[in-house]
């Protein structure tokens, strides 16, 4: 699906089934330097459990136009004008590492909007190492490399390798895409303000292995969330939706049907 936004066109990927108004509508946002193909595993697979499915690109991301947005409130704000665009009045947002925080901004402006939230592999809060910043500014594909290193579960093996590095191939993509994503979950403060707003169903899907966002941090994000369900995974990393994306789609589908 293609529309546009402030004169820009705008990729959703909606399992060639467009929206019918009559079903619940469930939006996927993908984390710092990827794009809708991230959840490929689990949009088709949602669609089936007969909801709308939108896998956005954000602005400067997968084959959306554009530059890319600076800030997650600037996202936050801009995720709001794709659903007063496609007259979306209720949402269920699912948002994997810096998809998180704009799920958590999202409901935080604008949360009359909100049906579920779930947050797949995020906190309220992701500080970014410095180094890492400072190679993606610089092109250098080490940032892809160092991301990944602290993402993954040292023992999983992709076939046809790593679909990340797949998705953020180039210098430009570095430079221009992944170090503007960094730059703005770094500097995202209202997190903790945001959570003592959540009054929706929300659940919290960690890696047991996930050395990003670490149990211990997940556990505490949380905690923080009124009723909130947790799921851990085991044997899993950051990547969740690539390292166990079964698992993962099957504990939302149940989530979804209470």
């Amino acid at each position: 699906m293609i529309f546009q936004i402030d004169k820009q066109n705008v990729f959703a990927s909606d399992a060639g089934n467009g929206i019918d108004q009559n079903k619940q509508t469930i939006v996927l946002l993908h984390g710092s330097g990827l794009s809708h193909i991230v959840w490929s595993l689990t949009e088709q697979y949602l669609s089936n459990l007969n909801y709308n499915v939108l896998s956005l690109d954000l602005p400067g991301h997968g084959n959306s136009d554009g530059k890319c947005l600076s800030s997650i409130e600037q996202i936050s704000d801009w995720i709001e004008k794709v659903f007063k665009k496609l007259n979306i009045s209720e949402v269920t947002i699912i948002g994997h590492s810096q998809g998180c925080l704009e799920a958590l901004e999202y409901s935080f402006r604008y949360p009359k909007k909100i049906k579920n939230l779930i947050f797949v592999g995020g906190s309220y809060k992701m500080p970014v190492n410095q180094d890492l910043i400072d190679l993606a500014e610089a092109g250098d594909d080490q940032a892809v490399k160092l991301m990944m290193k602290w993402s993954y579960e040292n023992s999983k093996k992709f076939i046809g390798g790593n679909p990340v590095e797949k998705i953020i191939n180039s210098p430009r993509d570095i430079r221009e895409i992944l170090a503007i994503d960094l730059i703005a979950c770094n500097n995202y403060k209202n997190g903790s303000e945001a959570l003592k707003n959540i009054n929706c169903r929300t659940l919290c899907i960690f890696g047991e292995l996930d050395k990003m966002i670490n149990i211990e941090k997940g556990k505490k994000f949380a905690s923080l969330i009124p009723n909130s369900k947790t799921d851990i995974i085991k044997n899993c990393g950051h990547m969740i939706m690539f390292e166990k994306a079964f698992e993962m789609r099957e504990k939302i589908s149940e989530f979804l049907k209470i």
